[in-house]
């Protein structure tokens, strides 16, 4: 987990739920037993009436909200220093790139909301850019989310919320009408709650392999895209088919003394034996 996690982490810290945390082993001993679809349509109604929807309509900042700057050089005391001036660069070139690099704050004030009391293990990361195309094992093109490095125990709401506030910051950025992006921030959510029903009815396994083909999504939207705008996109997909794996190994790696290596970009990627005496690098190596 990277440090922007583990000091999520400590915010979240004891809100477990009740089946106990999970390790790297899976979950401890305590089991619940599992519920009838009708407990758990009761118990979410149940939920939704102790905090209702339009609770979630309104943030109001606690009183002792840490101050974002804080929050941030709290994270630099546990980084890399040279690495710190280099991300606090990134986050200034535009509003969404703080946001991005700013998942502690938003975490910190989402701390605070009202929340069901339901917990997933939630993306802990869930904005817009962190969504892409890729080729699924078994080579169709999925569109889905892109890694789950920030991922934790935590209420649902957070990521939903971290998605809407993506969607209304980039649309801003992109000169979108205040009525376009309460339109998409709508559209997101309704898109969730509309395959969460879904999910609702099916079976555990089906849920599991469900995801979003790009070609059935391609076919969806054909008409409702301006041609011209339709070409771009299938330019961009077929561009992202070249993206895989293979062509990563050759960007990232190159072959030292016969050997393959990660390649240096400095001072982001830096050789262990930059770091290291001899005989500690000699020691890791083995």
């Amino acid at each position: 987990m990277r440090t922007r996690g583990a000091q999520k982490a400590r915010v979240q810290a004891g809100r477990m739920g009740a089946r106990g945390p999970v390790g790297l082993f899976g979950r401890t001993s305590s089991r619940v037993p599992m519920l009838t679809a009708t407990e758990r349509a009761a118990r979410g109604k149940a939920a939704r009436a102790e905090v209702p929807r339009a609770s979630h309509a309104v943030f109001e900042p606690s009183s002792h909200r840490p101050d974002p700057i804080a929050l941030l050089e709290e994270q630099a005391r546990t980084r890399v220093p040279e690495l710190v001036p280099i991300r606090y660069g990134r986050m200034l070139v535009s509003p969404f790139a703080f946001f991005r690099g700013g998942a502690l704050i938003m975490a910190s004030d989402l701390d605070a909301t009202p929340t069901s009391g339901i917990r997933v293990q939630v993306c802990g990361d869930a904005h817009m850019s962190n969504f892409g195309v890729f080729d699924s094992p078994e080579r169709r093109q999925m569109f889905d989310v892109n890694d789950f490095d920030e991922t934790l125990p935590g209420p649902w709401e957070w990521d939903m919320k971290r998605l809407a506030a993506s969607l209304t910051i980039a649309g801003r950025e992109n000169g979108y009408s205040q009525s376009d992006r309460r339109t998409i921030v709508l559209a997101a959510a309704g898109g969730y709650r509309r395959a969460m029903t879904q999910f609702a009815g099916m079976q555990t396994l089906d849920v599991w392999y469900a995801g979003l083909e790009v070609t059935r999504v391609m076919q969806r939207v054909r008409s409702e895209i301006p041609p011209k705008r339709f070409k771009v996109l299938e330019r961009s997909l077929a561009k992202a088919r070249t993206r895989d794996s293979l062509q990563a190994f050759s960007k990232l790696t190159e072959v030292v003394d016969g050997n393959v290596r990660i390649a240096p970009d400095r001072p982001l990627i830096v050789p262990m034996e930059e770091l290291v005496p001899p005989d500690v690098r000699d020691r890791l190596e083995r």
